[in-house]
């Protein structure tokens, strides 16, 4: 059964950790943190604290902290749609939000197809919470955030990866829902506390700045030490980012062998 994590409220120091992502993958997006709120008294009262003068996506409110640097704080009527807030716990799994009638004939054939991708999101349950925050990691204001959100290209994300799984090995599987993959993401990890990747969807990059070669993982921040921890260990192996071309035309036993031995 999907719930909401509860976050680790003693061990996260968000500065020293994006200066870590930094140093071994060399980010270009600034990784950020998102948190729920029961009251949206307690989402108001974060220091510098913005909220929207318009109606925006959750991908544009992500897209204000990962993009701009800016801590911004929503309730649901900050929200273009049920779409959006949904996904967040903010709107309850209604009905007319299962059918997928707004979808049919925009990104599934019918009102059938739509209603199976609706059904298949990964969404907060409704009913706890009131309000959103997302705020840069290295600004401290989210103690601590829910879930962290890291934007990569493929190369780096391989490795945040590898790095995650230096121990604790467990294989990882995720899906896609295709549009509204922020349920993929977002969704899912504050649904299950799970390391989540995400193949951002058109809304993200038409409306939240996400670019052309970028994913998306969101995880727990209790997963950041392990991970930095595990990119550490693969430095020290050469297994570091950015990784140099060997060519395809070389013979491989020499480039190996710096891993591997003989």
């Amino acid at each position: 059964m999907s719930e909401v994590i509860a976050s680790d409220q003693t061990s996260f120091d968000g500065p020293s950790l994006v200066d870590g992502l930094n140093r071994f993958l060399r980010l270009r997006t600034t990784p950020i943190g998102m948190k729920l709120f029961e009251r949206r008294e307690d989402m108001e009262a974060i220091p510098r604290i913005r909220r929207p003068a318009s109606i925006h996506t959750t991908d544009q409110i992500v897209g204000q902290a990962a993009r701009n640097g800016w801590t911004v704080g929503i309730t649901a009527e900050d929200l273009v749609g049920a779409q959006c807030s949904t996904v967040i716990g903010l709107h309850p799994r209604s009905e007319a939000w299962l059918s997928g009638d707004r979808m049919a004939g925009v990104w599934y054939a019918n009102q059938e197809e739509a209603s199976a991708h609706q059904q298949a999101m990964d969404v907060v349950p409704f009913g706890t919470y009131q309000a959103m925050a997302v705020s840069p990691l290295a600004s401290g204001r989210l103690q601590p955030p829910d879930i962290c959100l890291i934007y990569a290209t493929p190369a780096q994300m391989i490795l945040f990866i590898n790095g995650l799984q230096w121990t604790g090995y467990k294989k990882l599987e995720w899906g896609c829902v295709g549009e509204s993959s922020c349920a993929d993401s977002w969704g899912r990890a504050l649904a299950t506390g799970e390391p989540s990747l995400s193949i951002p969807c058109f809304a993200e990059r038409r409306y939240g700045g996400v670019m052309e070669d970028e994913l998306l993982m969101a995880l727990p921040p209790k997963f950041l030490p392990k991970t930095l921890a595990g990119l550490e260990a693969l430095s020290r192996n050469g297994l570091r980012y950015p990784i140099a071309p060997y060519g395809v035309n070389n013979d491989v036993r020499a480039g190996m062998g710096v891993s591997y031995g003989d």
